[in-house]
């Protein structure tokens, strides 16, 4: 999914999710346990955006993941329609690979195809068109976010629905005051990431500077905008291992990425709370958790 996405799913929503297009310098097999454990850590929040578009979206015939990833969130798709085919969609080969497994070992294999490529010119291929299209955190890592949205668009059947998961607010991990260092250490790496998600875009070939207004995108790409919701990941503490294991490579691969980027005060912070040894990083810390909110955005293609 998001790449940097591709640094593929950090949940630092510009950091590491699921990217539409191969990206040659990761390892997708080696990422997909990673980004398998995240999406089943994210559950809880995928139900609610899929009951409300189960409210939204009656019997689809067809329902496309347009970046899935390794399917996890393809195959919760597959359950929530037991009368839909299911598509996922990705431009890794090796985690369309673990998205048929997944889906086979579930149950679902009969009614569950695949489709590699870069997104989403590959959409072409579908046999026919989608009555609910997902996009996960992809868009924001194409150059041109409104003729993405138009190009799914045309893959949609008349009266389909392509819900769009973008923004929402960032994971937070730690209370503000962690008992050392200076306070708010996630705040001003958030402000780090902000800084290199807007060079990563500037970046991209044929980059399109847009405002990130969903809604009005969605219009513009000929869609009629029918709904936003946010919806709420709250894993308290203490939390379970899953969870800590998440935060950990969270934190991780963050500091691969901006490491360098944070003053000298806050790297020693974050190298400290990543040290396995100590009683206040976060392999051992009693007060982690997780909360984060994702907003889904839909839109309907007219008749």
């Amino acid at each position: 999914m998001a790449h940097d996405h591709h640094d593929h799913h950090n949940d630092h929503e510009h950091g590491d999710h699921h990217a539409p297009h191969d990206h040659g310098d990761i390892d997708w097999a080696e990422m997909a346990p990673h980004l398998e454990a995240q999406a089943e850590l994210y559950t809880p929040l995928y139900r609610q955006a899929m009951a409300w578009l189960a409210r939204e979206v009656t019997d689809p015939g067809l329902v496309v993941d347009v970046g899935s990833g390794p399917g996890v969130v393809s195959c919760l798709f597959a359950e929530t329609f037991p009368g839909a085919r299911v598509v996922a969609a990705d431009g890794a080969a090796p985690l369309l690979e673990r998205a048929h497994a997944r889906a086979e070992r579930l149950g679902f294999g009969d009614r569950f195809g695949t489709l590699a490529g870069d997104l989403p010119a590959a959409l072409a291929d579908l046999d026919y068109p989608a009555d609910l299209m997902w996009a996960s955190q992809s868009l924001h890592h194409l150059p041109d976010q409104r003729a993405a949205l138009a190009a799914l668009g045309g893959h949609l059947a008349p009266g389909g629905t392509l819900a769009i998961l973008e923004g929402g607010l960032p994971a937070r991990f730690l209370p503000r005051d962690i008992g050392f260092g200076r306070p708010g250490l996630q705040a001003r790496i958030r402000a780090v990431e902000e800084d290199a998600f807007a060079e990563m875009r500037a970046d991209l070939p044929d980059s399109v500077a847009e405002t990130e207004d969903w809604p009005a995108m969605l219009t513009t790409a000929g869609l009629k905008h029918t709904g936003t919701r946010s919806f709420l990941l709250d894993l308290p503490a203490p939390v379970s291992e899953a969870a800590r294991d998440y935060v950990t490579t969270s934190l991780s691969r963050l500091r691969e990425r901006i490491g360098e980027r944070l003053d000298a005060d806050d790297l020693a912070t974050l190298d400290r709370l990543l040290d396995p040894a100590d009683e206040a990083g976060v392999h051992r810390r009693q007060d982690l958790f997780v909360l984060v909110a994702h907003t889904v955005y839909t839109a309907v293609r007219p008749v």
